[in-house]
């Protein structure tokens, strides 16, 4: 049950875990819709540097 969801016409890519019973998103695909950044990585990069206990793995 992996693919493709739609927020405000941004795709968001997601996988269904079914041993979990849940579903996980790609934050960067968030970051994009949510904020309209041309580049969501980078704008999520700064992000995690002015705030410290962000953990980006």
């Amino acid at each position: 049950m992996n693919g493709i969801k739609l927020f405000q016409s941004a795709k968001i890519r997601s996988v269904w875990d079914e041993e979990e019973q849940q579903w996980y998103f790609s934050v960067v695909d968030i970051v994009g819709a949510l904020t309209d950044s041309s580049n969501p990585t980078d704008y999520l990069k700064k992000y995690a540097k002015e705030i410290p206990s962000l953990e980006l793995t």
